[in-house]
């Protein structure tokens, strides 16, 4: 089990802890082997109270592969769109599992035109989609405008370092942001730099990759890689407020670690964020002034239904808590250090990934295990997607499923 190790730059040294074949997190320093928490053993005479239905299953491309990245699949009338850092992109049709079209940048470049120096279009930032136009960004530093309808190529612009995030689509701009602290804005229509935001200093260690933007009220909100919560105007890219999540206090680099990984959630003109060694938070969107916070450490993405938030800590325990206040509402620990997903609300359940290929769904109401499926052997990462009564979930190779529950 050896630690995998990515330099952005010189800027920036982002580590990732291989966990059995997961990639939770990774380091410029290097974690033994017996120092990593085996798996919580999954209950053998488990018995589910509700009834998965897997509806199909497909893939693209290799996934993920090794990049540590979290591929989350796209949705936009009833099609679901999946890419992978082998340079494939996929238009599947959600109710079935057809494949409407498939696109591959190898040989030369993208579709011809792009890096020719490459053989692929490495994407790990995306895709997103909003009406006809599909953008997803890569590790080598290109944002790529698609159309949603057939895949053929409509931009493509350069950034200084790699994407991992998912762009915003907004208005008439593009949104994405990359590991040096950076984001751009881009012309919707032609895919021309309008505006860019610099961060400043990244830290030397963070986590492996960065949330997905939030767009709302003509406002990009985004959880930096030093633990703060940050507003900026979406027509300018100027700064409106920012709001500290995590301290970045500890005796040692790694006790410091302060990223904010995860989305950020809007309820009303509430936000919600938490980071990794912080806490979380709940913030007034519009003047960036903090209602409540507690301590929480997360790498993942929340979620929110009714008056809970749900959240998996550090050790992949998930909670949920009172969204007004944040007190415990329950905690299932029989989870944990199985590396989980961040978790989605599935109609009355929260549905999570292992690192073992399972699939986990959990009774809102008190946290008790209720389902549980196998997509593979292979860990997933990205947060499953939940669209209606269906949720999507892909694994680190490209394998996505579809499933439905049906209460006995």
């Amino acid at each position: 089990m050896k630690p995998e190790v990515m330099k952005l730059g010189a800027m920036k040294c982002v580590f990732l802890v291989a966990l059995t074949s997961m990639v939770a997190l990774a380091g410029c320093h290097s974690f033994k082997k017996e120092n990593v928490q085996p798996p919580t053993p999954l209950a053998k005479d488990f018995k589910p109270t509700v009834q998965v239905t897997r509806v199909w299953t497909n893939s693209v491309g290799e996934g993920a592969g090794e990049s540590g990245v979290r591929l989350r699949p796209a949705f936009a009338d009833g099609v679901l769109y999946a890419a992978s850092t082998n340079g494939k992109i996929s238009a599947i049709d959600a109710a079935t599992g057809k494949t409407l079209w498939s696109k591959s940048s190898r040989t030369q470049g993208w579709f011809g035109w792009g890096d020719k120096k490459r053989a692929d279009a490495l994407y790990a930032g995306g895709p997103t989609v909003s009406g006809d136009l599909l953008v997803v960004g890569t590790l080598d530093g290109h944002v790529y405008g698609i159309n949603a309808k057939d895949g053929s190529p409509r931009w493509e612009s350069v950034v200084n370092s790699e994407v991992v995030a998912a762009p915003a689509i907004a208005d008439n701009l593009v949104i994405a942001r990359t590991a040096d602290g950076r984001l751009y804005g881009f012309d919707r229509a032609t895919g021309e730099r309008r505006w860019v935001y610099d961060q400043g200093n990244v830290p030397l260690l963070s986590l492996r990759g960065e949330g997905p933007l939030l767009v709302a009220n003509g406002v990009v909100f985004f959880g930096s890689d030093d633990g703060k919560l940050v507003a900026l105007r979406l027509d300018t890219g100027d700064k409106l407020w920012e709001q500290r999540l995590a301290s970045g206090e500890g005796r040692t680099e790694i006790d410091r670690l302060s990223d904010a990984d995860g989305g950020i959630l809007l309820d009303g003109s509430t936000l919600f964020g938490a980071a990794y060694h912080g806490n979380l938070v709940a913030v007034d969107g519009p003047s960036g002034r903090p209602l409540w916070g507690r301590p929480f450490s997360t790498f993942t993405s929340l979620d929110i239904s009714n008056n809970a938030l749900y959240g998996v800590d550090g050790d992949s325990q998930v909670w949920a808590f009172d969204k007004n206040g944040g007190a415990d509402m329950w905690k299932n620990d029989k989870l944990k250090y199985r590396w989980l997903t961040g978790p989605a609300v599935h109609g009355d359940f929260i549905v999570v990934g292992d690192l073992e290929g399972y699939v986990h769904w959990l009774q809102t109401g008190d946290g008790a295990l209720a389902a549980r499926e196998r997509l593979s052997k292979k860990p997933i990462r990205a947060q499953p997607l939940v669209v209606g009564d269906t949720v999507f979930v892909v694994d680190v190779k490209g394998r996505i499923g579809a499933y439905r529950l049906t209460a006995h």
